[in-house]
């Protein structure tokens, strides 16, 4: 199994570095593969560096602009180049089996509603997470309550993301995971 893991590029606090590389090697020990963005950067290496420390997989998948501006991590036993911002996300749909997203900025909301939203149209069936530390996701999550309670999101949908605090809740939400039908299975009116 591999877990696609969205996250920043700059590094935030020590707390959210200690969390992230508690997670990458919690999932390289119970033998859970990482899928990244390739940078050596941020949390992103973080969580790299730790789950390569631990004996773990990890596969980075970048675009070559990035590759260009020297963010590649050097140590990566695979890093998948792909031409775009596009081809990256769909690259590392294609290589996970779920999607968790640490702490980060736009990128990483972008990356993580994309995984979402997929889910909910039916693209995939794959588990999405948000791994909180020091409570960073709680203002999103009140955010999409609301869009519940006024109608614009099923609750069922924010029930089936999931909001895990160590690798153990991350591996044992996974494996509990049941996608809910798709959004659409007739066309609108």
């Amino acid at each position: 199994m591999r877990i696609a893991v969205f996250t920043g590029s700059r590094p935030g606090p020590e707390s959210h570095r200690r969390a992230a590389a508690d997670l990458a090697t919690g999932l390289a020990e119970a033998g859970v593969g990482v899928v990244y963005g390739g940078g050596h950067v941020g949390l992103m290496g973080v969580v790299a560096d730790a789950a390569l420390a631990a004996g773990g997989e990890v596969v980075g998948v970048i675009p070559q602009h990035l590759v260009d501006d020297e963010l590649a991590h050097p140590r990566l036993p695979r890093l998948d180049v792909v031409g775009s911002m596009h081809e990256r996300k769909a690259r590392m749909a294609e290589l996970a089996d779920a999607f968790v997203a640490l702490p980060g900025a736009a990128g990483t909301l972008e990356e993580l509603f994309e995984a979402w939203t997929w889910g909910m149209l039916g693209l995939h069936a794959k588990p999405v997470v948000l791994f909180d530390v020091d409570g960073f996701w709680e203002p999103l999550l009140a955010q999409l309550q609301r869009m519940a309670d006024d109608g614009y999101l099923e609750q069922r949908r924010l029930d089936a993301l999931g909001v895990v605090t160590d690798a153990a809740g991350l591996l044992a939400f996974v494996e509990g995971y049941e996608h809910p039908p798709r959004k659409w299975v007739t066309t609108p009116r």
